[in-house]
């Protein structure tokens, strides 16, 4: 049987070249492929293709390295400026569109690559330079710089950017043009204060015009609110050879400068170094900070976050001829003062004065007012006068010093950064043999009268006017060898400066003995409290639970529970279970801030906002009050007492002015006529026992900055012996004298009863408060009566420690004045006004 297969072959068809003629080919192949293939081909292939799956593992994590992996550094921005010497200034570079800024601005730009770049310690960090501004001298290109660096190499790069200047006064090639650079300034940004460089939005360029007053104000100012998370520029120029006078008329931002501030710079960098003030909150207008440029520009910033925005500022600005010399030489007498005086001085201020007078006369020099920034934490002055070889800096009082022979020098310098109000002086010859002539010579040059040596007070201020002397039966013997008057012992205060005034003292009933020698209530221990001021008071106390059975010396809760801690109220810190004792305290509260202010004894704009002045008919201002409520005054009973011809009593016949500050401005302050008046119905008009009246105005007040209630204090509220208080008022200047038109205030110290009984014949009640200083000089006096007597506590809150009541004629010695002491008329004052 012939078997069939799918291929047939047939023997018999026709072969060509030994082929059968039918076979059909594939395609013919690589005859190498065909072989078999030797170990060595086979790894060569097998590492191809691993070599190209590496290659596009390494593509890959690449790829996500720099695109899709998180990045490591952080941003850091610094600014400064430099100078470039072999430039001249022109006015087309003020302006940042015109080519010729462009130009410049390129050719620095690529200075400070290739400069950056080639520091080893900032060149893997650097991202960019970027030209803001220009400036005459000879030209000064004020630049920011951008780095990236991981955060563990942040501060060694600020290090390297601050310590290393990477010009050293060489000329550098910047792209097509050769720039000499100079005077580098550079460091770190504050991140608050960064804004992109090439963000012009709240960007402002002004130009002081001739000697005309030019204005300026913050974005809204006065209509509106300045806006939130803003970050407002302005440049200021004037023209050469021209310092810039700024004057903030009227300044009120947020209080808490963390939030909203203004910071003005001497450059048109913001950088730290030349920054000249940082201002926030509420001044007033007569307080008004006025600052001097070195150069003649000067930048102002405004930042603000994202809520409590406040009206804003407006700022007045001129140009003024920069002083070239403040150093001269003065003959004979005369006077002298920091640049710019009363303006603030300007930064990098350097002057001498050298003062001759004919021999043998010696020379005395009277700082009247001397106000420098204060000494940083190493006690080192920043800004100082330089006078017999010491440098002296910070808020001095009244000072007067001596030359050894009949010349002297005197120097000030004042370095790059803050400045401050600054000095004025004068100088005279003086016979240095009777230096002065029927007065007693201090030790520190003043004079001061005769009856003032031994008086057992320190009128030289050296304390001169007291050594050598022989203490009295009324004084005690202090271990410095100076006397002190017995009324001053064991007040809680150190009079001697040694503490031996307060040693071995006997504490009166109801009192505790700390360890350093003070007495306290003894109601004050264990109150988390430290009355003694060293902790005494507070050691091996194991109850701290402050809730204590009520009584006359613990502050009583609105639930009705007591606390150990006296002055509870408004103090910022809970302990009442229910937490009345921090309701109700929108008041004690001075809105203005008041910057230090030297001279004189004449109160600020809205320095005591409670103040009121209370005018009679038409005689003018003839009592004072204070402000509790929108509708309620307190003051003093003796000021509504009829006398035979007028009545006083009568509530029709009284005007009363909040908010006054000058008596012949009566237009600024707010006007109320009196619904009533309620004098206390136990007034004894010849001991001026419990002399307080409560006066209702007509209509409501509405409290501004300058018109605000002060707190009242509780019953068991304590104002402690030998704490320091203000007395305030449009009384008479001086015994016999005339009246005030500037609001004045005085700090007096309250004097313990006891003490005062024995100077007053025994007449202060328990009622009354005893403040004053035994050496006289400071008092109220006529006019003043029914004012406040304001104590300023720790956490800035104001209390009504008392009212101006009486005293034995005005400022005399050893006659102190006495006030109404308010916390025994709490319930009183209560129940008549529900406050």
């Amino acid at each position: 049987m012939k078997r069939e297969s799918g291929l047939s072959f047939d023997p018999k068809k026709d072969e060509i070249n030994g082929i059968p003629e039918e076979m059909e080919f594939l395609p013919a192949s690589d005859q190498k492929k065909l072989e078999k293939r030797s170990p060595k081909e086979t790894a060569l292939l097998v590492g191809l293709i691993l070599g190209a799956a590496l290659l596009s593992l390494m593509i890959g994590l690449l790829v996500w390295h720099f695109h899709f992996r998180p990045d490591n550094t952080i941003k850091k921005m610094y600014n400064g400026y430099l100078t470039i010497t072999n430039k001249q200034f022109t006015e087309d570079l003020e302006d940042f569109d015109s080519e010729a800024f462009k130009q410049l601005a390129t050719t620095v730009e690529q200075t400070l690559l290739e400069t950056y770049m080639g520091m080893d310690s900032v060149a893997p960090h650097y991202v960019r330079s970027t030209v803001t501004a220009f400036s005459e001298g000879s030209v000064i290109a004020y630049y920011w710089l951008e780095c990236r660096v991981p955060p563990e190499g942040a501060a060694e790069l600020d290090e390297a950017i601050r310590a290393v200047s990477p010009f050293s006064g060489k000329s550098r090639s910047g792209g097509t043009k050769s720039l000499r650079i100079s005077d580098l300034v550079v460091d770190s940004a504050d991140p608050r204060r960064v804004k992109p460089p090439k963000d012009h939005t709240c960007a402002f360029d002004l130009h002081a015009v001739g000697g005309e007053m030019n204005t300026f104000s913050s974005p809204g100012f006065p209509n509106e609110p300045y806006p939130a998370n803003v970050w407002c520029q302005w440049v200021l120029r004037a023209d050469p050879h021209h310092v810039i006078e700024l004057n903030f008329v009227t300044f009120d931002l947020e209080s808490v400068c963390h939030n909203d501030f203004v910071v003005v710079y001497d450059s048109l960098s913001p950088i730290e170094k030349r920054e000249i003030t940082q201002r926030c909150g509420l001044y007033p207008p007569t307080n008004a900070f006025k600052l001097m440029s070195s150069r003649n520009v000067m930048l102002v910033t405004l930042m603000t976050d994202d809520d409590e925005n406040y009206p804003g500022f407006k700022a007045e600005f001129r140009q003024v001829p920069k002083q070239r010399q403040c150093s001269k030489i003065l003959q004979g007498s005369g006077s002298f003062s920091s640049p710019y005086y009363p303006a603030y001085y300007p930064p990098r201020a350097d002057c001498t004065w050298v003062l001759k007078v004919d021999p043998p006369n010696h020379i005395k020099v009277m700082f009247n007012v001397f106000l420098l920034q204060n000494p940083d934490e190493n006690n080192v002055c920043k800004d100082y006068v330089e006078i017999n070889n010491r440098r002296i800096c910070g808020e001095q009082p009244p000072m007067v010093e001596l030359s050894n022979g009949s010349e002297m020098t005197i120097k000030f310098r004042s370095d790059a950064a803050e400045s401050c109000r600054g000095f004025s002086a004068t100088f005279e010859p003086y016979d240095a043999s009777k230096p002065c002539p029927e007065e007693f010579a201090c030790r520190n040059g003043r004079c001061i009268a005769l009856d003032l040596k031994c008086d057992a007070w320190n009128d030289c201020g050296d304390s001169s006017d007291e050594i050598n002397c022989k203490c009295t039966s009324n004084q005690f013997r202090c271990g410095t060898g100076l006397c002190t008057s017995n009324q001053w012992l064991c007040d809680g205060v150190s009079d001697c400066g040694d503490k031996s005034d307060e040693a071995n003292c006997e504490c009166e009933a109801g009192e505790m003995r700390c360890a350093n020698g003070k007495c306290i209530p003894e109601v004050q221990r264990c109150n988390l409290v430290n009355e003694c001021g060293d902790n005494s008071d507070e050691e091996g106390c194991s109850n701290t639970d402050m809730t204590v059975p009520c009584s006359e010396h613990t502050y009583t809760c609105k639930d009705g529970t007591c606390i150990r801690k006296k002055n509870a109220m408004c103090d910022g810190t809970h302990q009442c279970p229910d937490g009345s004792d921090e309701h109700d305290c929108n008041c004690g509260i001075r809105p203005y801030k008041h910057s230090r202010i030297v001279g004189g004894m004449d109160a600020e704009v809205g320095e005591w906002p409670w103040q009121v002045s209370l005018h009679f008919q038409d005689k003018g201002s003839i009592c004072g009050a204070s402000v509790i409520s929108t509708r309620w005054l307190v003051s003093a009973a003796h000021c509504f007492q009829d006398e035979r011809t007028i009545r006083f009593s009568d509530h029709t016949t009284w005007t009363a002015y909040m908010g006054l500050h000058d008596q012949h401005k009566l237009d600024g302050a707010q006007k109320r006529r009196l619904k009533r008046i309620i004098r206390h119905e136990n007034y004894n008009p010849q001991m001026f026992d419990n002399d307080i009246a409560l006066l209702e105005l007509d209509r409501p007040l509405s409290f501004t900055s300058v018109v605000q209630p002060i707190c009242l204090p509780e019953a068991a509220h304590d104002f402690p012996i030998g704490k320091n208080t203000w007395i305030t008022g449009w009384g008479m200047v001086h015994e016999d004298g005339g009246l005030a038109t500037v609001l004045q205030k005085a700090e007096v110290r309250i004097i313990r009863r006891r003490n005062c009984n024995d100077l007053l014949s025994g007449t202060v009640t328990t009622r009354m408060l005893c403040a004053g200083y035994l050496s006289g000089g400071i008092d109220a006096c006529q006019g003043d009566s029914g004012g406040p007597m304001s104590s300023v506590e720790e956490n800035g809150k104001v209390f009504l420690a008392g009212i101006v009541s009486w005293g034995d004629g005005c400022a005399r010695k050893n006659k102190p004045g006495v006030y109404t002491k308010v916390s025994k008329f709490r319930e009183w004052i209560k129940g008549h006004t529900g406050l």
